[in-house]
């Protein structure tokens, strides 16, 4: 039996369930292919930049699901579950990843809109007249 290594991953609003199971390197993002999900070279890139770290392209077979937030919020969410999965698989990664900030958890999320303005920290036109 193959270990399967899982973990979750969070940024602004968007939430990753990620787990690792050793492989060819065949991702899978809610049940689409990888290049599918994200079209981009840049975002495929970003998705990518855990197992570069820790030197474990095409070792895990990887499937990820993700929810909420938008692109951005996601990849985020995605790296950090990736990350924290490699670190279950092998402890040793640790200093690699955390070096690199992958291991960090991003708690920058949308501030509230106040009662009386018209957005978080915009105020109504001041009118002296």
């Amino acid at each position: 039996m193959s270990a399967t290594y899982s973990a979750t991953g969070r940024r602004k609003a968007a939430t990753a369930r990620v787990n690792l199971t050793p492989g060819t390197g065949q991702i899978t993002i809610n049940q689409r292919p990888f290049e599918d999900y994200f079209g981009n070279l840049t975002l495929q890139n970003k998705v990518l930049y855990p197992l570069h770290t820790a030197s474990q392209v095409n070792q895990f077979d990887i499937v990820i699901r993700t929810s909420g937030g938008g692109v951005s919020g996601q990849i985020g969410a995605i790296q950090l579950g990736i990350a924290r999965a490699l670190l279950k698989s092998d402890p040793e990664l640790k200093g690699a990843l955390r070096e690199n900030g992958l291991l960090t958890r991003d708690s920058r999320k949308k501030e509230r809109k106040k009662a009386g303005q018209p957005g978080a920290r915009k105020r109504f036109q001041f009118s002296k007249r």
